[in-house]
């Protein structure tokens, strides 16, 4: 697994999609079918490899980032929908004792405490179940919701009245409005007595039909939590009530009363009130109890009734949880702390190359099918001609594959590299163009120099372009576009708007009826005007991702204006004295993410007379409006603002988290664009220079007003 750090931009570009795509089947399967297809851990290594790519290259976070979404919007159903008042957020993960430590050192200095200050946290086992959000009304279930995708969820209000940890009415006074959070579950022992009685059933309706029982065709479910989620998510109530359901507490979401200040206390009330709470629930004072108690919940994980994937510690104090708050989809209070996955051993049967959408190749390894924690690997990433020299991997080597939390499944050592066996070559030729394939000075990527003559690059160009970080037209999938590329149909994305000119010739094809042609042609004509930040990071320019994408637009507003800058950036004139001055290559480098990299690129997507022929023929199909970004009502809404000095009631990352949450942008500089600096006691040359530029400057008080005025 290569360091991030050490990827090319264009590389790590390339993963992020990739994980999107993955995370995002993941999601679906788990979340809205119950049918996954990967263990946690493996789910967990994806999401973790993703969020290191994000920490490395910010500019490239996705509009479809796995990180800013909880769940997965909801399958087709016969259940009915539920809003919550109150969204479900997800929790980041820890996979080491240093990241449990880091995560404490981050709460500290978030709310500005001292090194010594203590930081009371709760731990409890996090049980591997369907969260479930219970709404009790003057202490009666109204509600019970599925979390879906921590926006909407399924409503099963009949089906929990099955489960006999949940009460139908709380006991001893209880607030007007109270949702309770926790896990619906199911026991381990319970999980395997149910898959013997489906397969008992399925024995006895073929005997009764006379036929040969087949135990391959009965659907038996792959674990407890598939199975809890399979029993709760019933159309009939009667079919949960026949399945063996348990349920246990972890939290609560809106509330009209919270009648106690920190997670300890309510979760004490929450368990007075009638609902079960971890009985491994406690409170701990330090990193170091709070690193035993997940030592000891491990050692005794095995004996527990039901499945636990880690232990999840929460801020004690509900007042300090309201000042850390949320990030895009997880409390900044909280975190779990996962178990580490498996190893094993298997064969690499082949290699094969893809060519991905930028011409890079990359090696992936068909392996002799082995079961790692749960799930069958059967191909391992890796990575690039590098990776396979340090290793000494060839066809027949025998191999340790890890899937530990930490990474994506990988090759960590080659067993039989000593062994007499041809060296692998990697190729100096596109597999799917025949074009040379190097690799640029400075680079490990080997990639295709056919550029738009290599139909692999084109094709993954079309994919990336309809992608759900992208234009998300819906209906057009991989599979579609190979098809309609392959008949010569779609050679650029201004075709794919064109594509309604050829409906009689798609209509009559394998899969394709009337109604599948209209519904997508109706999905593509959707698209015709388009969010402009979508459609840039859609033409795949190398360097601007879907967060960059924004970036720009947030400065240029419209496409054609960007255009203009970006040419006028690669335009190097120099004065008099022989100084090289570009107005318009110094405005997009004052663009916070923006750097030389993504300059130089944008300077030469538009140079290159074949890019600005598809962007022309492009922009003649489809119309963008303006790129203008909704602030939240504010004093400072749309102003940038810089803190400097010392603050004295929060710290600089909670004071940046609240100039964001009122449609601010908090800068580190002082320039003629800030329009307000917030100064503390020992402000230095920020607060100097904003008195020679004429900046109005407030103190920490002031800003306390303005963020308390804006609600």
């Amino acid at each position: 697994m290569n360091d991030p750090l050490q990827l090319g931009e264009a590389e790590a570009a390339n993963e992020l999609m990739r994980l999107a795509r993955q995370i995002a089947r993941a999601d679906r399967l788990y979340h809205a079918e119950d049918a996954p297809e990967i263990s946690d851990a493996e789910y967990d290594a994806l999401v973790r490899r993703n969020a290191e790519l994000e920490a490395a290259f910010p500019q490239l976070i996705r509009a479809d980032s796995p990180s800013r979404k909880v769940g997965h919007e909801i399958a087709a159903s016969p259940l009915s929908k539920v809003t919550h008042e109150q969204r479900m957020m997800s929790l980041d993960n820890a996979f080491s004792d240093e990241e449990v430590e880091e995560f404490v050192a981050r709460v500290r200095r978030f709310l500005a405490l001292t090194e010594d200050a203590p930081v009371t946290m709760t731990a409890e086992d996090k049980i591997d179940g369907l969260s479930c959000s219970l709404r009790y009304e003057a202490g009666k279930l109204v509600r019970a919701a599925t979390r879906g995708d921590g926006q909407v969820g399924e409503d099963v209000t009949p089906n929990v009245a099955h489960i006999p940890d949940i009460p139908q009415q709380l006991h001893g006074t209880v607030p007007a409005v109270f949702e309770v959070r926790g896990e619906v579950y199911m026991e381990k022992a319970a999980f395997l007595a149910l898959n013997e009685q489906l397969m008992a059933e399925g024995r006895a309706l073929a005997e009764s039909k006379g036929e040969e029982f087949d135990p391959a065709k009965i659907r038996q479910f792959a674990n407890p939590r598939n199975a809890a989620a399979g029993s709760l998510r019933q159309k009939d109530a009667s079919v949960t009530a026949k399945r063996p359901l348990r349920f246990l507490a972890h939290g609560w979401g809106a509330a009209s009363e919270v009648p106690a200040s920190t997670q300890f206390g309510m979760m004490g009330q929450i368990a007075e009130w009638g609902l079960r709470v971890s009985p491994a629930f406690v409170r701990c004072h330090s990193v170091a109890e709070m690193l035993a108690h997940y030592r000891a919940i491990r050692e005794g994980r095995a004996a527990l009734p039901f499945d636990i994937d880690g232990v999840v510690y929460k801020v004690d104090s509900l007042e300090w949880q309201g000042r850390l708050g949320f990030v895009a989809k997880a409390p900044r209070w909280a975190m779990a702390h996962k178990f580490p996955a498996e190893k094993a051993e298997t064969t690499i049967e082949a290699i094969d190359i893809q060519v991905g959408r930028t011409g890079k190749l990359t090696p992936v390894g068909r392996l002799k099918p082995v079961l790692v924690g749960g799930v069958t690997v059967t191909n391992v990433t890796l990575h690039n001609r590098d990776e396979i020299g340090r290793l000494g991997l060839r066809v027949g080597d025998r191999i340790v594959l890890q899937r530990a939390g930490d990474v994506i499944p990988q090759v960590v050592e080659n067993l039989t590299r000593e062994e007499a066996r041809a060296a692998y070559h990697f190729p100096d030729h596109c597999p799917e163009c025949q074009s040379e394939a190097v690799a640029e000075e400075g680079e490990v990527d080997v990639r295709c120099t056919g550029g738009l003559i290599c139909p692999a690059q084109r094709t993954e160009r079309l994919k990336h372009f309809v992608s759900r970080g992208a234009l998300d037209i819906e209906g057009l999938g991989d599979k579609t576009i190979a098809e309609f590329f392959g008949e010569g149909w779609l050679e650029s994305p201004a075709d794919i708007f064109r594509l309604r000119k050829r409906r009689s010739e798609i209509v009559g094809r394998e899969g394709w009826k009337d109604k599948s042609v209209d519904n997508l042609l109706a999905a593509i004509e959707a698209k015709r005007t388009p969010d402009a930040a979508r459609l840039l990071f859609g033409l795949g320019i190398r360097h601007v991702g879907a967060v960059t994408a924004r970036d720009l637009l947030k400065r240029f507003v419209t496409l054609p204006a960007l255009r203009e800058v970006a040419q006028q950036a690669r335009i190097e004139e120099a004065d008099a004295e022989g100084n090289v001055a570009n107005e318009a290559k110094a405005e997009l480098l004052s663009i916070e993410g923006v750097g030389p990299v993504v300059v130089e690129a944008l300077g030469d997507f538009f140079h290159e007379p074949h890019n600005v022929a598809v962007w022309e023929d492009l922009l003649s199909e489809v119309a963008p409006p303006d790129y203008v970004v909704e602030t939240k009502a504010s004093a400072v809404a749309g102003k940038t603002v810089v803190f400097t000095g010392k603050l004295e009631t929060m710290s600089r990352d909670e004071a940046k988290a609240q100039a964001e949450a009122l449609g601010a942008r908090a800068a580190g500089s002082v320039s003629a664009k800030t329009d307000l600096v917030v100064a503390g006691p020992g402000a230095g040359s920020k607060l100097k220079q904003a008195e020679k530029l004429g900046v109005e400057v407030i103190d920490e008080a002031a800003w306390a007003e303005i963020f308390k005025a804006a609600g």
